[in-house]
This record gives structure tokens, sequence and C-alpha cells, in this order.
């Protein structure tokens, strides 16, 4: 397929966030979902769900912006009896304060498009990306219940104001952007047809590739997830009846078409998780062949180089037919070695953000959902994007 498919129009020169402006930093508190137990919506270790939120205000008051929190899942009793003894499973042993950055910023130079509207971050303590509907009840008391967490925080927030919503967007990074893709049609069903609702998936197209020993290690990893967590009776039913296994439908590239409201893809041709994960897990490297290259992309080999170029294609190959419909919805692929660029200030929108065709994350986002542009950006293959922050170590 071609390289690069962009359609730009027209670009405003917005204020880049200051340095003085992202120092300031916004820390949100806590909201427990006291109605959570009448659902029987638990975090694994059976406490409250919970979310933070910060008002809007002037002309974004009506306006709302929902964000997954991610987290990668857990697949098994074992990791997942582990998970609940942390914050990744419990909100009793969460932080009660949120830092709002990036896409949650409240200041107009940071996030010049949302910065004013109701924006709401749900946290994560489900271990299944909020789609989960089953219980262990055996050795051990572990909750599986993240769709029900979801509906329980949704319904919290209706009456406060999101059952109004003239404008609505969900969005979520990582584990996160995997559940806005799993939920994007459901959060247009809560809310009334005159809202304009939108969906952007950050870091969340996890791919159904093979690793460097041809295993698709993601693939059985999902598979465990739906069986063990109950996920298979909440994805989508066309999607399910359209494909031989139906716990594929966790993969958002067989969900893709079958998502109706408009929907933004995010994502690095070159996301350190998939790369650390999904293309070069370590069950595939035993002998740990791969750990410079995991550290520092200019340590990797030519060989490695290009079973990493090979995995960027078959990301724009599970995207090209969205890539070339334009009335679904725009992307932003780059070729950084990064994960989650939307909820950190530098990547959404700083002096230094990465770009494509000049143009930050936070402008391409904010072009597509106020229809200022149709944008489709793909980056080149790695080196040549220069303004990348390569955070390759992390993962």
């Amino acid at each position: 397929m071609k390289q690069v498919v962009t359609i730009v129009f027209v670009v405003t020169t917005l204020l880049t966030c200051t340095l003085s402006a992202s120092g300031d930093r916004l820390l949100v508190d806590m909201t427990l979902v006291h109605s959570a137990g009448a659902l029987g919506a638990y975090c694994l270790d059976g406490s409250l769900p919970a979310y933070h939120i910060h008002r809007g205000f002037g002309a974004g008051s009506s306006n709302w912006l929902l964000q997954f929190e991610g987290g990668g899942w857990c697949n098994d009793i074992e990791s997942c009896a582990k998970r609940a003894l942390t914050r990744r499973g419990s909100t009793r042993l969460m932080n009660k304060l949120e830092t709002f950055s990036g896409i949650l910023s409240n200041n107009a130079s940071c996030n010049p498009d949302f910065y004013n509207w109701n924006r709401v971050k749900l946290r994560y303590c489900d271990g299944g990306s909020f789609a989960g509907d089953s219980k262990f009840d055996k050795t051990l008391l572990l909750y599986f219940r993240g769709q029900r967490i979801w509906q329980a925080i949704i319904e919290d927030l209706l009456p406060k104001g999101l059952g109004s919503a003239n404008k609505a967007l969900l969005s979520g990074c990582s584990a996160g952007g995997l559940a806005s893709y799993l939920h994007c049609n459901n959060f247009s069903g809560y809310l009334p047809d005159t809202t304009a609702v939108k969906c952007l998936g950050d870091a969340g197209f996890f791919m159904d590739s093979p690793d460097i020993s041809m295993i698709h290690t993601q693939r059985t990893i999902f598979q465990q997830l739906v069986t063990l967590q109950g996920i298979e009776n909440n994805l989508d039913e066309n999607c399910k009846n359209s494909i031989s296994d139906p716990k594929l439908c966790i993969f958002p590239q067989y969900l893709l078409k079958h998502i109706t409201p408009p929907l933004f893809i995010l994502n690095s041709a070159y996301d350190v998780y998939q790369f650390h994960h999904i293309l070069v897990p370590p069950s595939a490297d035993p002998d740990g062949h791969w750990n410079r290259c995991k550290l520092n992309p200019s340590a990797c080999s030519p060989e490695q180089i290009s079973l990493l170029h090979a995995f960027r294609v078959d990301m724009l190959t599970a995207v090209k037919s969205f890539l070339l419909d334009s009335t679904r919805g725009d992307v932003f692929i780059n070729s950084c070695f990064a994960h989650c660029q939307s909820e950190s200030q530098d990547t959404w929108f700083a002096l230094d953000s990465p770009l494509l065709l000049n143009e930050t994350i936070a402008e391409s986002v904010g072009d597509w959902y106020f229809n200022r542009n149709v944008s489709k950006k793909v980056d080149c293959r790695y080196p040549c994007d220069t303004t990348c922050h390569n955070l390759i170590g992390a993962t």
C-alpha cells in the first residue's frame, strides 16, 4: 500500500503549551461510585469503582470527554490475584488525586480544543479493558466486572450532565484505548441522538500478528482473557457473526469496520508495548538477542529493523480500508518508539511535540473532532521522523 495518505486543507497556528503553563499540575480528586454495588460492579478485589472529574466551563460546559485509564490485563487466576493486591486491581490502593495533563488539561495553551470540557478519567481496576462480566469464587474471590463498572460509571455521570451533552468524546490509552474501541458503539447508545459522539483510541490498536518465532502470542493472551473474564458476550455481535473465532473481536483490526461513530486512530507504528510484547515477547527471545535493540533503536541490527518495518506494514494493512474511507474517521500513525501520546503533555501539545505535516497530535485530533480538516496522517518509516520522543525503554 502507499506509504503516506494525507488530506489537509487548513492549518491554524495555535498557542503552544508553555513550559510554565505545563508545570502547573492540575490534581483532581477521586469520586467513588457508591451505587455500583447494586449493579455488582466491583474491582478485582471487591472495592468500588471510581473516576476523577474536572468540570467544564464557558462554551465547553455542555461537552464531555471520558478517558479510560490503561494498564495491561490479567488473563489467568494467578496474575489477576496478584493484580488485585495492587492499584491496578483495587481503588483502595490507588492515589486519590490524579494529574490531568495532555488531553485532560484545563489550560487553553496546553489543550486548545478540550480544555473547558467536562473531563473524566475512568480508573482501571478490572484487568479486562472494562469488558468482562464474570467472577471467580473458588480458592479466592475475584471480580471480573469491567462491563458493569463501565455501566455504573456512565449511569453515575448521566444525571450530572452527560445525559444532555452537546458533544462527547470517548477516549483512552493502551488497555484503555482498547476499551474505547470496544465501547464506542455502546457509548453512543447512552446519549441522545442530538449528541455529537466520537471516539479516540490512543495506543489501543493491538495487533493480531505473529511474533518473531511465528507464534500468535497476543492472540493466545487475548483468547485466555476473553474466556476468563467472560468478555465474549460483550463483544460486538456483528463482528462475532463475521469471524470464525468470535473471541478475536477483541482485536480492533477485526472490530474496526463495525464501529459506527466517527473514530480517530492514534498509534505509533513502532508502538513500544507491541514491540516488546507482541512482536518480540520474552517467550520468543529467551536468549535476549533483542535486549539491546529494545533499549535503543540505534542498536538494532539491519535484520531486526527489517522485522520492525514489517510489523509497521502489518498495522498499515490492517487500517487500509479505514484510511481510504474519508467518511469514517482520521488517523495519526507516527513512527516513534512510544506508547500512549494523548495524556502526556510533551507528546500531546508542547513546543517539541511529535509532528506530522507540521501538526501536533492535539491539532490533528481537534481538526478531526470539529470537522475543520480531514487529515489522515501516516508517517514515513523509522528513522525518518526527527520530532519523535523515542521512549523505547518504556513497556
